[in-house]
């Protein structure tokens, strides 16, 4: 997944994703958690968690701390701006000293320059395997024939 990302610290795991891959500004979409415990990477039964979300050194959004049960958390979530946002999970009362540890993860929203970019590289990717079957299927064909 692009929009995805995961972070090792103080012997937890935390990785997070979004559902679509590319969110659409002003549409909801799914914000996926998973918290796993030591190199094993094992679920971890419960963890307390709060998420902070940055969007120019600007705090635009929070999500109050959770209680969850299991080692995943996934919510709907209303993306506002387009561009690169700065997500801070924290996780609460972790380890042996029961400490907060924060998580920080780049992710990114849907732009109109995004599609522009799936759509050329699109378009590009076709007219190569034109180009290729133009070249290629007459030889093929050939063979065939008797």
């Amino acid at each position: 997944m692009f929009n995805s990302a995961e972070k090792f610290e103080a012997g937890y795991r935390v990785q997070v994703a979004t559902t679509p891959e590319f969110p659409q500004i002003g549409e909801p979409s799914q914000f996926k958690v998973k918290v796993t415990k030591g190199f094993d990477y094992e679920d971890v039964e419960r963890f307390t968690m709060g998420i902070r979300v940055f969007f120019n050194d600007q705090q635009v959004d929070t999500i109050p701390i959770e209680s969850v049960e299991g080692s995943h958390w996934d919510f709907d979530y209303v993306w506002r701006n387009p561009g690169n946002h700065i997500v801070k999970i924290d996780l609460y009362d972790i380890g042996e000293n029961q400490e907060t540890h924060t998580y920080t993860f780049n992710m990114g929203t849907q732009n109109p320059f995004g599609i522009i970019f799936i759509l050329s590289i699109t378009i590009g990717a076709s007219c190569l395997a034109t180009v290729v079957g133009y070249i290629y299927y007459p030889r093929i064909l050939k063979k065939f024939k008797i």
